[in-house]
């Protein structure tokens, strides 16, 4: 994150009201495995309603509702979901572990138990530091990549919170993505290749191609020794933004050759299977002309492609039709959402809400992304702790107050994701629907893997909206409350 975001994002948000950031305590329903022909659980805009569950019957006369009836189809098959969730950052790792065991252990499990909570089940953590943790670092600040080690504020803080987020749910999916290199791999330019020892912007000198491929090796696997599995990880966050407290500037052509020269064959040569994901970006690839269709580029050299899983985006700038140019361009290639913020340029709850489900969830899932990961699972109230030159305005997912560490104040991010991870579970298939549509009715479906339909629905209307849901067994209706979020679940 850092300050330029804040006007890419402000045309996004200015039908939004700005509220106050206040910190209040909403205490969630207890959620219950299923029961039910079918769990519904809802959000309206308006808070009167906060991830309450419904429980439905199926319907026990024939279907009557035709015009207002959505068909599953599921025989017609799009993408593999990976899962959904935030990004433990080492600042909302360390107000984490300022709570009591007994109240992060009980919001752990609200936020990821698959049975009894939401189900969260993808993380976005950083290479050493981001622009939220306790103090800029790299796994390797001393010259010499035989002196990597993971960093101390990581193990002591990041490690424990990781370990019991895994003991929670086991088959949690991990990505790691660098804000920067080691300083002293960095350069000024590309042309006078002077060292450039800061923390902000530079450029990777290529003489130190093979060493960074080999700090992702001993990356990894330093992880798995310690019981983290990284599923993925991304080449460089935001690789074409100079400005965060730590950066560093990455175009498509450099990634391309780091990859084809030295990552790609690192990772063959050590028989590692995470996952190359490439740009972790804007969608609108910061307006710079030749960085335009970043991953489409580097996809063209089959020597690089062959090595990259696909491609990651963030919503600060452009749109999210980029996703389906990206697909209809590379169907094999995979698309990943990987980052957006809250803050107090943008934030209402009710504004929030209907946007991130429009446009994060339900909008990149039905463009072909795999995944959807917010930023900051937790922040204090002061958007804290950051660094100087990063975010100072931003929420968390969920907001502690730092006069007890025991308040919560659940935003909007957390019930957006809380919804998709519910109704969709890891390697989930979306399928198409057949059937009602309506101005402001939003919505995208999958079949589980555990033979359940799974559908996020968004009612963006100011009137309550009435449907029905089918398959070819069984139907049931709903009336979906005003400015609204709602996930369907049921054994088909």
């Amino acid at each position: 994150m850092f300050k330029q975001k804040m006007f890419l994002v402000t045309a996004f948000f200015l039908s939004m009201s700005l509220s106050a950031c206040k910190t209040e305590e909403i205490i969630p329903p207890v959620v219950s495995p299923v029961k039910h022909d079918v769990d519904v659980y809802v959000t309206t805009a308006n808070k009167s309603m906060l991830f309450v569950p419904v429980p439905l019957s199926f319907s026990t006369k024939p279907n009557m509702d035709v015009e207002t009836t959505i068909t599953m189809k599921p025989a017609d098959t799009f993408q593999t979901i990976d899962g959904f969730g935030a990004a433990i950052t080492g600042s909302s790792a360390y107000n984490l572990l300022k709570m009591t065991q007994e109240n992060r252990t009980k919001l752990l499990k609200e936020a990821f138990d698959p049975v009894t909570g939401m189900g969260y089940s993808f993380i976005r953590i950083s290479i050493g530091c981001s622009d939220f943790s306790m103090d800029e670092y790299t796994c390797c600040d001393t010259p010499g990549i035989e002196n990597f080690a993971i960093n101390q504020y990581d193990k002591r803080d990041l490690f424990p919170i990781l370990k019991e987020i895994l003991a929670i749910n086991p088959n949690l999916k991990i990505l790691g993505s660098p804000w920067t290199c080691p300083r002293w791999m960095k350069v000024n330019n590309l042309t006078d290749l002077q060292p450039f020892n800061s923390w902000t912007s530079g450029q990777l000198n290529p003489a130190y191609y093979q060493d960074y491929a080999t700090y992702f090796v001993k990356y990894i696997q330093a992880m798995k020794a310690e019981g983290f599995n990284i599923n993925a990880i991304t080449i460089q966050n935001e690789p074409l933004n100079r400005g965060n407290s730590a950066s560093l500037y990455m175009t498509w052509q450099e990634q391309a050759a780091f990859i084809k020269t030295a990552l790609g064959p690192k990772f063959a040569e050590a028989g590692i299977s995470t996952k190359i994901v490439v740009f972790d970006h804007n969608y609108n690839y910061d307006n710079i002309p030749d960085q335009i269709g970043y991953p489409m580029k580097m996809y063209a050299d089959p020597e690089v492609a062959k090595y990259v899983d696909g491609a990651a985006y963030h919503a600060y700038g452009g749109d999210k039709s980029e996703l389906m140019n990206v697909h209809n361009a590379y169907p094999a290639k995979s698309l990943y959402f990987t980052e957006m913020s809250i803050g107090t340029w943008n934030y209402s709850f009710d504004g929030d809400l209907m946007w991130s489900m429009r446009e994060l969830g339900i909008g990149t899932l039905n463009n072909f992304s795999k995944a959807v990961i917010v930023w900051n699972f937790m922040l204090d109230e002061n958007g804290a702790p950051n660094r100087p030159g990063g975010c100072n305005t931003c929420f968390g997912a969920v907001d502690i107050s730092s006069k007890d560490y025991s308040t919560l104040d659940r935003k909007s991010h957390f019930y957006v994701i809380g919804h998709l991870a519910k109704a969709i579970s890891t390697g989930a298939v979306r399928i198409a629907t057949s059937g009602f549509q309506t101005s402001g009715l939003y919505y995208t479906a999958v079949l589980n893997t555990d033979g359940t339909y799974g559908v996020v629905m968004q009612n963006d209307t100011d009137s309550s909206i009435k449907l029905t849901l089918a398959d070819a067994t069984h139907s049931f209706a709903y009336t979906l409350p005003a400015r609204s979020i709602a996930s369907f679940r049921w054994k088909k």
